[in-house]
C-alpha cells in the first residue's frame, strides 16, 4: 500500500487474520483449505461476530469501530463462542528446526475431527493467541466514517487503518483551516 512519503505500509487486523504466531498455521490449515463446507462458512460467520466483539472490548479505553459498535453480541456470549470453536479440533503442538532457521511450532489435531471444523478451530486459536499476546495493547479501531476495521498501531500518530483515510481527513480540515485563517 502506498502511503504518504515516508509512510511505513500498516497491518490491518482482521478478524480472519489476527495472530503473528499463527499466521503459518493459518495459511496451511485455513486459507488453502479449498472448498469449505456451508456448515463450516456459518461457523466462521458466527465466530467472526464473536471476534468483533472481543476486538471493541480489546480496545475499550479507545471506542469500538462506530460503524459496528450497535450490532456487536456481548462479551460472555463472544468468548463462549470463541472457545468452542478452539475446542471443536484438539491440537497437540509439534516443534518443527530446520537446519538453517528458528524453530516453528505447528499444532496437529490429536485425533479423527470433522473437516468442517478445521478452519473455524484454527481460526478461534489465531484470535485467542492474539488477544493473549503483546499485540493487543497496540490494537485500535479505526475512526474513519463507514470503516469496521481493527488495526496494530505502529506509530504515535497513527489513527486510521489505511493511510488513505488520514489523506481523507487532511483533506477535509484543510478549507477549514483556511477559512478560519483568512478572515
Amino acid at each position: 500500500m502506498a502511503g504518504l512519503r515516508g509512510e511505513r505500509p500498516r497491518r490491518r487486523v482482521r478478524p480472519h487474520l489476527t495472530a503473528r504466531p499463527a499466521r503459518s498455521g493459518l495459511r496451511a490449515t485455513a486459507v488453502l483449505v479449498p472448498n469449505q463446507p456451508q456448515e463450516s462458512l456459518a461457523a466462521v460467520r458466527s465466530l467472526r461476530a464473536a471476534v468483533r466483539a472481543l476486538l471493541a472490548h480489546a480496545v475499550l479505553a479507545d471506542e469500538p469501530s462506530p460503524a459496528d459498535a450497535r450490532s456487536l453480541i456481548l462479551v460472555p456470549e463472544a468468548l463462549d463462542r470463541l472457545n468452542a470453536a478452539a475446542a471443536a479440533v484438539p491440537t497437540v503442538p509439534r516443534l518443527y528446526w530446520p537446519d538453517e532457521g528458528d524453530p516453528l511450532v505447528s499444532h496437529h489435531p490429536t485425533g479423527a475431527a470433522r473437516h468442517e471444523d478445521a478452519v473455524p478451530a484454527a481460526l478461534a486459536r489465531a484470535v485467542i493467541g492474539f488477544l493473549a499476546g503483546p499485540d493487543r495493547a497496540t490494537l485500535r479501531a479505526c475512526h474513519a466514517p463507514r470503516c469496521v476495521r481493527y488495526f496494530i498501531k505502529e506509530h504515535p500518530r497513527q489513527e486510521w487503518c489505511k493511510p488513505s483515510y488520514g489523506n481523507r481527513a487532511r483533506v477535509a480540515r484543510h478549507p477549514e483551516r483556511h477559512r478560519s485563517s483568512h478572515p
